[in-house]
């Protein structure tokens, strides 16, 4: 099984950027699509960006896009969201996830198979 973890939350002033990463261990990890989601209090969790297993496909929620980016290095196990122009309704905490199928990942199915455990992002006004 993969173990994933996040890292590079933290606050930042609206406007700011952030770069997320997620370092992957115990398994191969190109053979899993890699996402992020991210959750508010008193919200589901969503998806934020989806990238296939070579990097070839990305998907962004429309709040985001041309604001983040996805992105994997296959040969170092990790997959990084870099994160531009954020807003305060970009608060929360961020989960790496992975799945064998890219489309459960893009729908935000519960059946996802890999979860970290989230980074919490705080964007200040």
């Amino acid at each position: 099984q993969v173990q994933l973890v996040e890292s590079g939350g933290g606050l930042v002033q609206a406007g700011g950027s952030l770069r997320l990463s997620c370092a992957a261990s115990g398994s191969t990890f190109s053979n899993w699509n890699m996402a992020w989601f991210r959750q508010n209090p008193g919200k589901e969790r969503e998806v934020v960006a989806v990238i296939s297993l070579s990097g070839n496909f990305t998907h962004y929620a429309d709040s985001v896009k041309g604001r983040f980016t996805i992105s994997r290095d296959n040969a170092k196990n990790t997959v990084i969201l870099q994160m531009n122009g954020l807003k305060a309704e970009d608060t929360g905490v961020y989960y790496c996830a992975g799945d064998r199928l890219y489309g459960r990942l893009w729908l935000g199915d519960h059946g996802v198979a890999l979860w970290g455990k989230g980074t919490p992002v705080t964007i200040s006004s």
